[in-house]
């Protein structure tokens, strides 16, 4: 029995002495004694502060020079895509533009840009409307039929000036 007592003592010796070598350790790391603590420490302060999302349409850029449409900005559900690539798609006519296609996705989208000379607009299963400017600025709004060409732009009337896209927004 006694000697159950004496192994009892040492382990729990031994233990608070692990125990305080862990303390003297952290706390020079802490104090600066450890060179690699002030490190870890220092990237932390570097840390680039959080990201604030615009909205800016990715690849725009590339977009305006390859196929002269700019888009602006937008919530991510309507997306330009190769007309080829599938159906039921929001397709837009405009005068020396091949056929321009939106994939629609989610509840609800936005997309504003410039598309120039803009005279239909094939709807698909959402409900959608499409922002023109005319002339001087004039803005005009139309509603979309779902899945089929509704005319918008200068091709209401040949006398109108061209019509430029600049905004489109869809619902479920």
């Amino acid at each position: 029995m006694l000697q159950r007592k004496r192994l009892l003592v040492r382990g729990v010796g031994t233990a608070t002495l692990g125990a305080l070598a862990w303390v003297a350790l952290t706390a020079g790391a802490a104090s600066g004694s450890n060179p690699g603590a002030n490190t870890a420490v220092a990237a932390a302060d570097d840390i680039p502060p959080y990201a604030v999302e615009d909205f800016s349409y990715p690849g725009a850029d590339k977009i305006l020079a390859e196929r002269n449409i700019l888009l602006k900005r937008g919530d991510g559900h309507i997306v330009l895509v190769d007309c080829a690539s599938g159906t039921g798609f929001l397709e837009v006519s405009a005068r020396k533009q091949d056929r321009i296609c939106f994939q629609v996705t989610g509840n609800s989208g936005w997309l504003t840009l410039e598309l120039p000379s803009v005279y239909s607009v094939k709807g698909n299963s959402y409900e959608a409307q499409v922002d023109t400017t005319v002339g001087s600025g004039e803005k005009k709004t139309f509603d979309i039929t779902k899945n089929t060409w509704t005319s918008v732009g200068e091709g209401l009337d040949p006398q109108n000036p061209q019509h430029t896209l600049v905004e489109i927004r869809t619902s479920k």
